[in-house]
């Protein structure tokens, strides 16, 4: 009798645990769209589980063909993560409490991003993602890329005059220090009047208080007719930038991002507040 493929059999069994841990997980779900972002650039073929319910939402997801291989959550609930048996979760800081004790309790392997105001915190995600995905030097790949485009970028802005910009938008909230929007300008050639004033994290915009403050151009997430709409509102209806139309809309999935979609907004920006250094 030939025992050669029962060998084979029993010998694969034996090695594949070392296989998986080396690879590893093969399950992999993403319960936000931050963490989408950076799977789908950092796992192998395979990995992929599922990805977060706003995956194919262009509303929230900067590239949406790149997730439509990819199964989704319906809500993002620990039930609905666990029904795709992950052997990994990438989750984030805003993930509902309940949700995240209910995985650690099903003893499932997290992964939860907590920083993301800045370029070095992308770069840590990605290096502690792709430690848990077996991926390291993909990790290391991608981080040389992203810092190739911003060294670019910042090779065409050398020398420009930052432009002053203030973030607006419907409801009459301002972006000032440690926020994504303070990250944008500080690599798209602005200077954050918030910021300037004291401003820190997200915060009402101060009434008539706004109206002294010198504002060059005003940013807002892309929108229909958002220019007429924010003419219509105080205190913005006084600025002498609305007036102006000097403003400068961003696609609501780039002024949100916190993955390497960040990189697409200080481009997007840039271009916007110095087309001259972009002809």
């Amino acid at each position: 009798m030939d025992t050669r493929p029962s060998m084979r059999r029993l010998l694969s069994i034996l090695f594949l645990p070392a296989l998986l841990w080396a690879g590893g997980p093969v399950r992999v779900v993403s319960q936000t769209v931050g963490t989408d972002e950076l799977l789908v650039a950092l796992a192998a073929p395979g990995q992929i589980a599922a990805l977060s319910h706003l995956a194919r939402d262009p509303e929230f997801t900067p590239d949406v063909r790149a997730n439509a291989k990819y199964p989704c959550l319906r809500t993002g609930s620990a039930e609905d993560v666990l029904h795709f048996r992950p052997g990994l979760v990438l989750a984030a800081a805003w993930t509902a409490p309940e949700t995240l004790t209910i995985l650690r309790r099903a003893k499932v392997d997290l992964v939860v991003v907590d920083r993301f105001e800045t370029l070095d915190d992308l770069y840590d995600s990605a290096r502690r993602i792709g430690a848990a995905l077996g991926r390291r030097e993909r990790a290391e790949e991608l981080i040389g890329q992203w810092k190739a485009r911003v060294a670019e970028l910042d090779r065409r802005l050398k020398g420009v005059r930052a432009v002053r910009v203030l973030a607006v938008g419907l409801y009459p909230f301002t972006a000032g220090a440690g926020t994504t929007f303070q990250d944008m300008c500080d690599h798209a050639g602005a200077l954050n009047v918030a910021a300037e004033q004291g401003i820190r994290g997200h915060q009402p915009t101060p009434g008539e208080k706004v109206l002294t403050w010198k504002v060059d151009v005003l940013v807002t997430d892309k929108g229909e007719h958002m220019a007429e709409r924010l003419r219509a509102l105080a205190p913005y209806k006084y600025l002498g930038a609305l007036r102006r139309g000097s403003l400068v809309e961003v696609p609501g999935p780039l002024m949100s991002a916190t993955s390497q979609a960040r990189i697409d907004a200080y481009e997007f920006l840039a271009r916007a507040l110095h087309p001259e250094r972009f002809r």
